[in-house]
């Protein structure tokens, strides 16, 4: 073995004897974490699956990534390593080591050290392997050297840094294997040269042998001085104000994203047989939540009417495609120049990562945005149900506007998308948000009593100018970060 190969194995022993040490404090630390899936549950299995130094050995302080195997799911660790903490570090301390390579010192939460942030982002800056990672970035776009970083706060399911008003870097803390789409949906739609959503510019993964790689963050302009397209709903709802103009909008842009996906990535045509194991799958869905949420089940069998119609559809050519997955108001941002962008396109983090990469009828996100309508209603006193319904159809007229089809023209399918969707909000504030039930409840109670006659939408033609109609005839919830929406 040679001195440099030598040098290596003794580098690895160390660092497995380091985590090994480390493991009794992240068993105490992990389950307090917003992002930790496996909250109110003892950790019966810690193993580690990579650990590589992103500064020299030996630096002060240390910079320490670690992929951690917690009961079957992996996480991402980034951790910092001193003697001792200065006081503006001590609420990111985790604990001090006892044994190991680390015995002595200060193990804490990387991300909130402005210094090794800083570092993360050189490492972004410079394309290249460091152990089982690979850093990469698209040289288009230059990022500066010495931009401050600054954690940013209120987040749940991953952890995300500003860098100098500049660039914001996701850092996903729950890992899988396969490409992330919240960096394989942005770099498609920049290809297809859609500016709706901000494209990547650097991301790293890690890469363990003979698997697929895992993404692990993403870097992406900032759109600094942007409104949160829920906390502007808000807002205007606050204020007495219309919404329908920005509604009408951001349906044209949803409708813009959806046809660039459509048209960079493979679209499939649901026949009857896949239709009917997708109703099936919301049929099981709402008998789950009726166990666990007793509000729900005096409605049950009116709620399985919408998927029961789905399933007697017996749809033919079904356009199911990559969406977003997970859109709600609070996944839309309104740019200082009025325009509309969708971002977040990491879908529910708790599925699987396989089925969020599956294509699906573009109908679910657009019931997430006519729920996400109806939530700020509700959220506001008096209840405002005009407003939604305004904000509802304003929506749906911007999204025809493009594609030259009204979604309403689809009732079934969008009947039984926005029932689901329901169904999971109902299930949601049950566990975590009992106050907010009320919320759901109402859409429930609305959408198991008999599907009305549809209304007949007159067509819209595509605006002049606009992304060709959607190719297909049929265009198509995490825990969320912000107010469910």
């Amino acid at each position: 073995m040679s001195e440099a190969a030598s040098a290596r194995s003794r580098l690895t022993a160390d660092r497995a004897a380091g985590i090994a040490a480390l493991e009794p404090m992240l068993r105490a630390w992990l389950p307090a974490q917003r992002w930790f899936a496996g909250k109110g549950r003892a950790i019966s299995r810690l193993s580690t699956v990579s650990a590589a130094d992103l500064l020299p050995p030996g630096s002060t302080p240390g910079l320490l990534h670690v992929l951690l195997d917690v009961d079957g799911d992996c996480y991402q660790l980034l951790l910092g390593i001193r003697p001792s903490l200065p006081p503006a570090l001590a609420p990111a301390l985790i604990g001090h080591a006892e044994d190991g390579p680390y015995a002595g010192r200060a193990v804490y939460e990387a991300l909130g050290d402005p210094r090794l942030a800083a570092m993360l982002l050189e490492r972004l800056r410079s394309p290249g392997v460091l152990g089982p990672l690979r850093f990469d970035r698209d040289p288009a776009t230059p990022v500066p050297a010495g931009l401050t970083p600054r954690p940013l706060s209120g987040e749940q399911t991953n952890s995300s840094l500003i860098y100098g008003d500049s660039f914001i870097l996701k850092v996903f803390r729950r890992v899988g294997p396969g490409v992330n789409p919240d960096l394989e949906l942005p770099r498609a739609l920049a290809a297809a040269g859609c500016t709706r959503v901000p494209a990547p510019v650097a991301w790293y993964e890690a890469e363990p042998p003979g698997g697929e790689p895992l993404t692990l963050g993403v870097l992406q302009p900032y759109l600094r001085g942007s409104d949160d397209g829920w906390q502007l709903a808000l807002r205007r709802l606050g204020a007495g104000e219309d919404f329908t103009a920005e509604a009408h909008a951001l349906g044209r842009a949803t409708a813009e994203v959806h046809s660039a996906l459509a048209a960079a990535l493979p679209t499939v045509a649901l026949g009857p047989e896949q239709t009917a194991r997708l109703a099936a799958g919301m049929t099981a869905r709402l008998a789950a939540t009726a166990r666990e949420v007793p509000a729900l089940r005096p409605y049950e069998a009116g709620l399985r009417g919408a998927f029961d119609a789905l399933a007697a559809s017996r749809g033919t050519g079904v356009a199911a495609q990559r969406i977003h997955g997970d859109l709600h108001l609070g996944q839309t941002l309104r740019t200082l120049d009025g325009s509309w962008s969708l971002i977040d396109f990491e879908g529910e983090p708790a599925r699987p990562l396989a089925d969020r990469r599956r294509p699906e009828p573009a109908v679910r996100d657009i019931a997430g945005i006519l729920r996400s309508f109806d939530y700020a209603a509700r959220s506001h006193r008096p209840f405002a149900p005009a407003w939604a319904d305004d904000c509802r159809a304003a929506f749906c007229e911007g999204y025809a506007r493009t594609t030259g089809r009204d979604p309403r023209e689809d009732p079934v399918l969008l009947r039984a998308y926005e029932t689901d969707k329901a169904v999971y909000e109902a299930r949601y504030e049950s566990r975590h948000r009992p106050d907010w039930l009320h919320v759901p409840m109402a859409a429930i109670r609305r959408l198991s009593e008999p599907a009305r006659p549809a209304h007949r939408v007159p067509p819209t033609p595509p605006a002049p100018g606009a992304l060709s109609p959607h190719p297909h005839p049929h265009p198509h919830p995490k825990p969320p970060r912000r107010p469910l929406a």
